[in-house]
Order: structure tokens, then C-alpha cells, then sequence
């Protein structure tokens, strides 16, 4: 069961801006992510970013919610504050968190949850879609050990995240609370006790999903463990699924990790998502925050519009036009979306017996 979607994709809810893309039209973002921070109060043996060295780098408050408030007005559906490193480190995160939302743009968070605090759930939790909280085992000892946090971190989660239900309750907000769950030889045999710890707390859901190695990380995972040989086990955990706790078995990205399947030859997703990094810079995608080649331009320099419509974009995208996305991550963020434009752009034979 995944009433989210998140498995999929939405674009078949967003026609207006696919069909002025398939016209040649230049649409704006329906989804962004944005790293209000460099740095991290953890060191996840399995972080993508580790590369970035975690400088103590933010986004200046004020230039933020000036981009965020021309976003709103060109069209940006949603804003999710994740990225290179933990978004609440930033100290005016739920001031910009309400003002992304009061910008017309829906807003979500991924976050360690480690300062998910109180004080912050009540300041901002009303103006979240969603917030989701990343767990790296289902024991204090092994969440630790994978998280590389300090000893009281796994117990201050558990209790931020159920003290954001009752808020999320009290109040009636219509934000859906999760965990995820990064499966690892380390925590295979933990996922299941912890499933059933997400489902007393009263979160929306439970997401299990693999490691997939970024471009850039110098993390491995065992090359002996194949997630392929945990699915039957999934299909067990999938069953505690009912209309108030989703369990969601990212069984399909777990597939493309050990044998990736890609029906398109270029990247065609970009017009419809993007990445500001805790620098200001305007990148493609997660893969390539840091490289100047993917860079679209800096908002510290010039306004969202002048970078979206800006000559240096237009050969970024000519550039990636001619990549071989064979080399890219096994499954990226935008995966299922370039599937679903290569489809419309490249129609199967009878097309018109539906």
C-alpha cells in the first residue's frame, strides 16, 4: 500500500506544465529541494554528501525568503528542505519553513529528527505537507553505530516524532508524519521491531528503502548482501499495513539498485525539478551539487527567473543532452519521471488502441 505515491510519480497531475514542455515551452519547477545547510550533527556511515565536508555554511535568511516569495509567484508547487546537511541546524528554519508555505509553495522536510524539537514542531508543523524522520536501525545501539550520534540522539527522536503526532492531532494539521528506514547489513534484522515501535507511535508510515550509492561518496555497502534476497521478508512487513499506518516497501528502486532498467536515453526531467544548495548555487540535481559543469547559476548573483531563463541553463541542458545516462545513479530522484516523459516523447507502436 502507497497512498503517497512515492514510489511512483505525479506528473499525470501537472498536464498543464507537461504539455507546454512537450510544445517546447520553458516551464518553471514543480518540485525543488533545498539544503538550508552544509553542515550535519551527525556522520551516517551512509550519507551522500559526506564530500561535501560539512562546512558551517547557510543560506542568509533574508535572500531565501526572497526567492522563495518569487517561486510562489512563478509557479513552484512544493519545497522539500533536506539535502547536503541538516536542515534545523539553520536557526531560522521554522520561520522559513511558514514563509515557504505562506509563498504559496507546499512544504516538507527531511530530517535526522534529533532537533525536531518541540519548541520547532510548535512553531512550524501547521505549515508542513509533510516531515519525515530518518532512522538508521531499529536499537538505540544500532541507529548509533549507523548514525555516528550522540548516545541520547535515538531516544530524543522517538520522542520529537510522537510529540509531533499528538500536535499533528490536537490541532488536526494535515501534515503526514513517517520514518525511513535505510535497510543495511547492519539493520536487516531490526526493520521489523521497529515497524511495529512507528506504528505505536501513530506515524502515517514507514518507508524501507536501500542504499544507493552517491556519485560522489566513497561509501559501499557488503556487495554480498542483495536486497533481492530480503523481498519475501518485505512482503511479511508489508502486511502491517492498514488505513492508519502505511508500510512502504521501496521494492522497485531495491530492483534498479542490482539490475537498473532504463527506457530513456536522456535525461528529460530537469525542466520540472532542481536543487539549491547551501551556497546558493542552483544545481540539476543531487548527484552533481558542487560541480560548476551542473550549475545553473546563484541566487546570491541574480533572481530565480533570471537563472531559470539564463543562457548559462541553456547549456547545462544542451551539455546533459549529450550524457549518457547509463553512468548516472542507478535510481535517482527523477527516475520514474524521465520514464514517463520518454514515453510521451517516444510512444509505443498502436498507440491509439487504449
Amino acid at each position: 500500500m502507497d497512498k503517497f505515491r512515492i514510489n511512483s510519480h505525479k506528473m499525470n497531475y501537472h498536464l498543464d506544465r507537461v504539455n507546454r514542455w512537450s510544445k517546447g515551452e520553458n516551464v518553471y519547477p514543480i518540485y525543488m529541494e533545498i539544503s538550508p545547510s552544509n553542515a550535519c550533527n551527525h556522520r551516517c556511515t551512509f550519507c551522500a554528501f559526506e564530500y561535501r565536508e560539512y562546512k558551517w555554511r547557510f543560506l542568509e535568511t533574508k535572500r531565501l525568503k526572497e526567492i522563495l516569495s518569487e517561486m510562489g509567484q512563478l509557479g513552484v508547487k512544493s519545497v522539500m528542505y533536506a539535502g547536503e546537511g541538516e536542515p534545523f541546524l539553520h536557526k531560522d528554519m521554522p520561520e522559513i519553513i511558514n514563509h515557504t508555505k505562506e509563498s504559496g509553495i507546499d512544504v516538507a522536510v527531511a530530517t535526522n529528527g534529533a532537533l525536531f524539537t518541540p519548541e520547532v514542531i510548535d512553531r512550524c508543523l501547521g505549515s508542513f505537507s509533510w516531515a519525515r524522520i530518518s532512522i538508521g536501525g531499529g536499537t538505540r545501539e544500532t541507529h548509533n553505530k549507523i548514525h555516528q550520534c550522540p548516545e541520547g540522539d535515538f531516544d530524543k527522536i522517538l520522542d520529537h516524532m510522537a510529540y509531533a503526532v499528538k500536535v499533528r492531532n490536537k490541532n488536526k494539521y494535515p501534515c503526514a508524519l513517517g520514518f525511513q528506514f535505510l535497510l543495511l547489513p547492519e539493520n536487516k534484522d531490526e526493520v521489523f521491531s521497529f515497524a511495529h515501535r512507528a506504528k505505536e507511535i501513530g506515524v502515517d508510515y514507514l518507508i524501507v528503502k536501500p542504499f544507493i550509492r552517491h556519485l560522489m561518496s566513497a561509501h559501499e555497502i557488503d556487495k554480498s548482501f542483495r536486497y533481492s534476497d530480503m523481498l519475501s521478508k518485505m512482503e511479511a512487513l508489508e502486511k502491517m499495513s492498514d488505513d492508519k499506518f502505511n508500510i512502504i516497501f521501496r521494492i522497485n528502486v531495491m530492483r534498479k539498485v542490482e539490475s537498473p532498467e532504463r527506457n530513456y536515453k536522456r535525461c528529460l526531467g530537469l525542466p520540472f525539478f532542481t536543487e539549491i544548495a547551501a551556497n546558493g548555487g542552483v544545481y540539476t540535481c543531487g548527484p552533481h551539487l558542487g560541480d560548476d559543469k551542473f550549475c545553473y547559476g546563484n541566487i546570491y548573483e541574480n533572481s530565480f527567473k533570471e537563472i531559470w531563463e539564463g543562457e548559462k541553463r541553456k547549456e547545462v541542458l544542451k551539455m546533459i543532452e549529450g550524457m549518457d545516462v547509463e553512468k548516472c545513479m542507478k535510481s535517482c530522484r527523477i527516475d520514474e519521471v524521465n520514464k514517463y516523459l520518454w514515453d510521451l516523447k517516444n510512444p509505443p507502436p498502436h498507440m491509439n488502441f487504449i
